[in-house]
């Protein structure tokens, strides 16, 4: 399998790496952030806004794509890219992460997962074959291999169990993969390492997984109801287990400052639908911490949402009109929150790798994080 994966730069004493992976829908540069397009769309957002501000890579579901409208549909119109009218890179995680969600709902075997659909309650089984194949028919430019995703409070044995069936999982989806050349048509297979807070359980699981030679690597099982700390701790340990040269994801985080935490410890990509949840609820972020619009104190403020910040929202809008249109329960004002929401994590991922690339990280993220942190 041929790496796409090229690091442009480095910053010590800072683990953090800017890269660039290449993908059959383009390339991205990393530090990256995923904005969340579960459903074949990112909420509230359209591929033109998305291209204004600046995303690179989006992520789509099969779990719910397959359920809604179905991976054959999706096909029929010539794949996700097209359906939704998306012309950059798209991530599909492979649905383990729903389906554990799900946990009233599903059954898990050695040979894949049984559930009932959240839609209508129909029988529905995912296993390594299906879940290769949906993407496949998605046309997704990177997969995710299917995992099992252990709770936050579980024993030794039981996660023991699941480590041995995430390996055995992922062996299969790449076989397939390659059997069925989505590998030799240049799509991307990432493999996810599980072990919950036991450090023998990671490292075997991305050394077996690492034998496989995936095209990058996912630290999974983070952001299950485990603290902040336990969460970097974990990711501290699995990080330096996986190869330099491959791209490294952390699933579902994070909020700013674990972001750039996360990169400081190497890490290369994440996803998190935060900016686009918290728009919907009046919040927006700002560098020096988040606010929500609809304090009384922004009812007559003229200023930009965040002065200076160059997206659609901040160059035309002030903040006593956005506030206006969430109090009026106007669908604009969570539109033009999400614009800036999205744009604040994007443009924190290019100066990311603006101070990466001129040896300033460690410094720079420690000084940004205070200031977040402290408000002002």
């Amino acid at each position: 399998m041929n790496n796409a994966f090229r690091i442009l730069a480095t910053s010590e004493p800072s683990l953090a790496r800017r890269g660039s992976l290449e993908t059959p829908h383009g390339s991205f540069e990393t530090p990256a952030f995923m904005p969340v397009g579960t459903q074949a769309t990112v909420k509230g957002m359209t591929p033109r806004d998305l291209e204004e501000i600046g995303s690179n890579i989006i992520l789509g579901n099969t779990y719910h794509l397959n359920l809604r409208p179905g991976a054959d549909l999706i096909q029929r119109f010539g794949g996700l890219h097209a359906f939704m009218g998306w012309d950059g890179p798209i991530l599909t995680d492979s649905g383990g992460f729903q389906v554990f969600s799900l946990s009233k709902l599903r059954k898990v075997t050695d040979v894949g997962i049984n559930f009932r659909s959240h839609l209508d309650g129909s029988a529905v089984f995912l296993g390594p074959r299906e879940v290769m194949t949906i993407q496949q028919k998605l046309g997704s430019d990177i997969a995710m291999v299917l995992d099992e995703c252990p709770p936050h409070r579980v024993t030794e044995n039981a996660c023991r169990t699941v480590v041995d069936r995430t390996v055995r999982w992922a062996r299969e989806c790449r076989r397939i993969a390659g059997e069925s050349g989505f590998l030799a048509e240049g799509h991307q297979i990432f493999g996810i390492v599980q072990g919950a807070n036991f450090e023998d359980l990671r490292r075997d699981c991305a050394a077996q997984l690492v034998a496989e030679g995936f095209s990058g690597y996912a630290i999974g099982g983070v952001s299950v109801g485990e603290s902040e700390a336990e969460m970097l701790e974990q990711v501290s340990m699995t990080a330096p287990l996986l190869p330099k040269d491959r791209p490294r994801y952390v699933m579902g985080m994070g909020t700013p400052p674990q972001l750039l935490s996360l990169i400081n410890l190497g890490i290369d990509m994440f996803d998190c639908v935060m900016p686009t949840r918290a728009a919907r609820h009046g919040t927006f972020f700002t560098p020096t911490g988040k606010r929500n619009i609809r304090n009384s104190r922004f009812k007559d403020d003229e200023g930009a949402l965040v002065e200076g910040l160059d997206n659609y929202t901040c160059r035309n809008f002030s903040r006593a009109y956005v506030r206006h249109l969430v109090m009026a329960g106007e669908m604009l004002g969570s539109h033009l929150l999400t614009i800036h929401n999205l744009h604040f994590y994007l443009d924190l991922m290019r100066l990311a790798r603006e101070r990466i690339a001129t040896g300033e990280y460690d410094t720079w993220h420690r000084e940004w994080m205070r200031r977040y942190n402290a408000g002002g």
